[in-house]
């Protein structure tokens, strides 16, 4: 097949039609992939991915200061990490004192929660 009836022009047997070869799926709904998206997004670091071990393993909230000890990162790059879990809709948080609380929410979407099976 020559180049030009390869990007669809005609060529000797008529038009190239658009997806002529497989029948594929439908997409995805678009809040569904947003939200399939966000989440793997948050997963594809090593210390978001174990925060989240760590909180899944927690019987308490977890304070910054203990993650900020455990991978000997500045507090703000651990806050970082957590806002990205937060914005993902993994983890919550709340303030006692001067610190910062997180542990995983209690309200996870069913997504979420298929997510966080993979994370040990």
């Amino acid at each position: 097949m020559s180049p030009t009836s390869a990007a669809g022009s005609a060529s000797a047997t008529g038009p190239r039609i658009k997806g002529c070869c497989q029948p594929v799926a439908a997409p995805i709904p678009a809040d569904r992939a947003g939200e399939l998206a966000g989440l793997h997004k948050a997963l594809a670091d090593e210390t978001r991915l174990q925060m989240l071990h760590m909180l899944k393993s927690a019987s308490e909230p977890i304070c910054v200061c203990d993650f900020t000890a455990a991978f000997d990162l500045s507090q703000p790059t651990v806050s970082h990490h957590l806002a990205r879990l937060r914005d993902a809709g993994l983890v919550t948080s709340f303030k006692r004192g001067i610190w910062a609380f997180y542990r995983l929410r209690d309200d996870l979407s069913p997504t979420a929660t298929a997510v966080l099976e993979l994370v040990p």
